[in-house]
């Protein structure tokens, strides 16, 4: 709930230490102006987000597990366009080798966006995943994420974003077929009341000679409350709801707690994850362990002054009886 999905997630931000060159004086100003954020006056109420970052800053504290080993190499061809090499050896997800590019435009709208971006990945066997972000006009943004696998077209997600002054709306399209009548739309809707508080909405619609009745609509309420360091957000509908603490305990620590609930399958998990930063010695780890007795955590070390990045991954599930374990090695 919160976010849809079709086939790959949502393109990532440039690599770590590859930013494209910043534009001259006169181009960066033109650039602001035209396309940038719309001004917030002194008492206007904030722009919320998007729905789809709605959880966010808990999600971001989660580990990201692997199994087997990893190696990837990072190659930076210009200050927009860098390269990846990726192999994987795993006995549970599937080997092999993938190339990555990543290009970002000259379009700088702020210091840390800059458009359009475009991110894709391929196999050997011509698996393709590939995303693309751009700012088409001041409040108008696009991206378009799609996956190829053996020669067709698994899975299109189209998204249309629209930023407010104190609110956010956008629309989603995944898979639409015209001449099937079926596909998937998904509206979200969000809008600041207080400087702390956003609420809003989000619709589910999907069509298909799969679905009984031929389709199916999910309505949920969705909000969020931010106080200093914490912030509190959710979605609740008749599918269930889904909950999220987030408090930053120190600039070392942070520390989240999430709540699931689906209602048609009649489950609950609940999950409570940390992040630990420790720039003094170029590490960072992260852990989590839920209702399920899932136990997981990641450290990532930096081997400075080489350009290397030491990845270790464990994760345990107690009532299966099952461990893996994965290292990783990133070169940049």
């Amino acid at each position: 709930m919160g976010n849809v999905h079709a086939g790959s997630a949502a393109a990532p931000p440039p690599p770590m230490g590859f930013a494209p060159a910043p534009p001259s004086s006169a181009e960066s100003d033109k650039d602001v102006t035209s396309l940038g954020p719309p001004a917030e006056a002194a008492d206007s109420l904030p722009y919320p987000g998007t729905m789809e970052e709605l959880h966010k800053k808990c999600k971001d504290i989660f580990p990201t597990n692997f199994e087997g080993a990893k190696l990837m190499l990072n190659k930076a061809l210009s200050s927009h366009f860098q390269i990846s090499h990726t192999i994987n050896m795993s006995s549970m997800m599937p080997s092999g080798y993938r190339f990555g590019a990543t290009y970002v435009g000259t379009k700088q709208i702020s210091q840390t966006e800059t458009f359009p971006v475009l991110v894709g990945d391929i196999d050997p066997s011509g698996n393709l995943n590939a995303n693309i972000i751009h700012q088409l006009t001041q409040r108008i943004r696009g991206k378009v994420a799609t996956q190829v696998q053996r020669s067709k077209f698994t899975a299109v997600q189209m998204t249309a974003d629209y930023r407010g002054d104190s609110y956010s709306a956008s629309v989603t399209l995944g898979n639409p077929d015209v001449l099937n009548n079926s596909g998937l739309m998904v509206l979200h809707y969000l809008q600041s009341v207080t400087s702390n508080l956003a609420l809003g909405g989000e619709l589910i619609y999907q069509q298909g000679p799969g679905i009984p009745g031929g389709y199916v609509s999910i309505a949920s309420a969705a909000g969020r409350y931010t106080v200093g360091d914490s912030i509190i957000s959710g979605t609740l509908g008749l599918a269930g709801c889904h909950l999220c603490f987030y408090q930053k305990a120190s600039p070392q620590l942070q520390v989240g707690a999430e709540l699931e609930v689906n209602s048609r399958m009649q489950e609950a998990i609940g999950t409570i994850a940390y992040q630990v930063d420790l720039p003094k010695a170029d590490l960072v780890f992260r852990g989590f362990i839920d209702s399920n007795w899932c136990i997981g955590a990641v450290l990532e070390k930096r081997l400075l002054p080489l350009p290397l990045t030491f990845a270790l991954s464990g994760m345990l599930n107690q009532s299966k009886n099952q461990f893996r374990l994965g290292c990783g090695l990133i070169i940049n």
